[in-house]
């Protein structure tokens, strides 16, 4: 009983059926014949008269059936035992021809059919595969034919034959299983009758498949008096398949194999279990790798949004490490607040342009982001000293402040940056008036690791903070005085540099050539120089830049004195230079243009931006002459935008050009 009760009780009790029913089937053959061509007979029942004589006799006066391979106990009220029906089997297979198997199962009067209409459909048959008549299946007696089962990828002319005393199913195809068809209904059996059969032997044949339990392989029919034009027109591929079944009315011609309806069942299934697919079902670490590529804003805006899942996902502690809230005028010191105290693991936060952020939010962040390495805050006017010296006392582990274009900030905040963050390798104060030569001195004595530094208008950073820094920042590859009151005897401390890769001394007003040509002589890894806005830079020194140069790849001498005889020696003289930009610079001319193109063969980009003793013909001959070379002019650089627009689908209005 406590199978019955419990759930499966209901699947245990079919399953001990099943095994019941085989183990009734489970009988010796017979007769040990080939596979394909064995008929297998079970019987307990005593012998009968096993004349030939009367059991062909009786042949004439029976009725045969259409359908082979389902169990009669008797056929026109003709007893026929055991023994005489196997004799007349072997018969049977002994048969060669068509034609002898035709004579053999057909009446007179379907002989007569066959031999005016079926000739060349039981000709095209081998002759083993025309089913057993009807007297084979008398008194118990069960006949099981052979059928043909279609099987993937095979390239004989007649597909493999399936034998019931070897294998009791059909062979299963791909890619879908092939239903179990070829078993009839447990009730009704086949639901139509022979097709040379009228209604009484089809009931016949079903009562007998209902109180034996047997059920037998249909195979096609073969051409009878009650047979169509449409169904003897069928191809023989249709009728040899050995899977077909009329199911709604015997003259009917249309006969699909059940494995198609099967296998459209199959697509059916799988189209409605796509449906039903979601992204959802991705692991969840694809579904972090996706989401990764969104920014802050998508991810907190619409991502959350979606569901509960991606809520928490979008939570995940990998998204707030690094955060960007740049632009973000919702920002305020609450949201930095929450952030601190839920998310401690930040490493990386840039605030840039948010006006509502304040001393307090940037302190409250920096105590709970012990963690924090690289803080980003340009344009933030409202924060000052309170910011930064919180950052330095809570984040000793910081490696790059950019805080540009903060007035409020003094020396105080780089003091202290100095005595706490010891790692600290790139810092950017450009545009922070309130800085000194003193608190540039502590932060360079404090940060001997420091790699990149940039300074833009800073009025009271003299030559003294350039030497501190060229003294105790040994490692400076990136250095820019921009605009700053410094001179070339602060500049010329910088060749103790030997690091130094990028170089930006932009509108310094006493820098003389003999400096500048010195500190290219010595820094060997020198590969970027912007001199613009130097009205001191000559033809002779960028002739010397150009010589000694070596691992030089940018040169930037917009607004200098320089004539056509700094680009001729640029395109002599280097061979590593591939950016020079001679913007605004009105002593150039077509020929400087011509020869630095020809000549240069590392050369490509060349800015001639306001040049005007520079012919735009010239131009569009040398953009011609020399694809592989980007020049800068107005005409030039405005045909790019355009068609940079047009590539982005950007179309002129006719009607406001019109």
């Amino acid at each position: 009983m406590g199978h019955l009760l419990s759930k499966n009780g209901l699947r245990l009790k079919k399953r001990t059926r099943k095994l019941n029913h085989r183990k009734k089937k489970k009988r010796n053959c017979f007769l040990q014949g080939p596979c394909m061509l064995c008929f297998i007979v079970h019987s307990n029942s005593s012998g009968l008269d096993d004349d030939s004589d009367q059991l062909e006799a009786s042949i004439n006066g029976c009725r045969h059936n259409s359908v082979a391979g389902i169990s009669v106990p008797g056929v026109g009220e003709v007893g026929i035992g055991a023994a005489a029906a196997s004799k007349l089997a072997e018969r049977y297979v002994a048969l060669a021809s068509p034609e002898d198997c035709s004579k053999f199962l057909l009446s007179q009067r379907e002989l007569a059919i066959w031999e005016g209409q079926g000739r060349s459909l039981l000709s095209a048959v081998p002759a083993k595969l025309i089913p057993p008549p009807v007297l084979f299946r008398t008194a118990g007696v069960s006949v099981t034919v052979p059928i043909p089962v279609a099987v993937p990828g095979c390239t004989s002319e007649y597909t493999e034959m399936v034998c019931k005393r070897k294998c009791s199913e059909v062979q299963r195809c791909t890619p879908c299983k092939q239903p179990r068809c070829a078993f009839a209904a447990p009730d009704g059996g086949l639901e139509h009758d022979g097709v040379g059969g009228g209604g009484g032997g089809g009931a016949g044949d079903a009562a007998s498949n209902s109180e034996t339990g047997h059920s037998h392989l249909p195979i096609c029919p073969i051409p009878s008096s009650s047979s169509t034009s449409a169904s003897s027109s069928s191809s023989p591929a249709d009728c040899c398949c050995g899977l077909a079944l009329h199911t709604e009315s015997p003259n009917s011609s249309d006969s699909s194999p059940c494995c198609l309806h099967h296998y459209d069942d199959c697509q059916a299934r799988s189209s409605d279990a796509a449906e039903h697919l979601s992204i959802n079902h991705l692991p969840s670490s694809i579904l972090l790798k996706v989401l990764s590529h969104l920014t802050v804003k998508e991810r907190c805006l619409c991502a959350s949004l979606v569901c509960k899942y991606w809520r928490d996902l979008c939570l995940d502690f990998q998204f707030w490490k690094q955060i960007d809230l740049s632009g973000l005028q919702q920002v305020n010191d609450d949201l930095l607040v929450n952030i601190a105290s839920r998310r401690q693991n930040v490493t990386e936060i840039n605030i840039s342009d948010c006006r509502g952020v304040h001393d307090y939010g940037v302190s409250s962040l920096a105590s709970h982001c012990p963690g924090l390495q690289k803080y980003t805050a340009y344009r933030c006017k409202q924060l000052g000293d309170i910011s930064v010296t919180a950052l330095a006392t809570h984040c000793p582990l910081l490696v790059k402040v950019h805080v540009g274009n903060q007035d409020k900030l003094t020396d105080l905040a780089l003091k202290k940056l100095g005595a706490n963050c010891r790692e600290l390798r790139d810092i950017h104060l450009g545009q922070c008036y309130g800085i000194t030569d003193e608190g540039m001195m502590a932060l360079a004595r404090g940060c001997p690791k420091l790699q990149r530094l940039y300074l833009q208008e800073n009025k009271m950073v003299t030559d003294q903070s350039v030497r501190a820094v060229a003294e105790h920042c040994p490692e400076l590859q990136f250095v820019g005085f921009m605009g700053c009151p410094v001179t070339s005897q602060g500049v010329i401390h910088l060749t103790a540099l030997q690091n130094l890769s990028v170089l930006d001394l932009r509108h310094i007003s006493e820098l003389n050539n003999e400096t500048v040509m010195e500190v290219v002589r010595k820094c060997r890894k020198l590969s970027s120089l912007n001199l613009c806005l130097n009205w001191s830079i000559n033809d002779r020194c960028v002739e010397i830049i150009a010589k000694e140069g070596r691992s030089l790849k940018e040169l930037y001498l917009v607004s200098c004195k320089i004539t056509d005889h700094a680009l001729i020696a640029i395109g002599q003289y280097s061979s590593t230079i591939e950016t020079v930009d001679a913007g605004w610079c009105k002593d150039i001319t077509d020929q400087g243009a011509t020869q630095i193109a020809q000549s240069s063969k590392s050369l490509r980009y060349l800015g001639l931006m306001r040049c005007d003793k520079v012919n735009e013909e010239t131009v569009e001959r040398l953009v011609v002459q020399y694809p592989h070379i980007v020049f800068s002019t107005v005409m030039q650089d405005c045909k790019r935008t355009l068609e940079r627009a047009y590539q982005m689908g950007w179309s002129p209005n006719t009607s406001n050009s019109s």
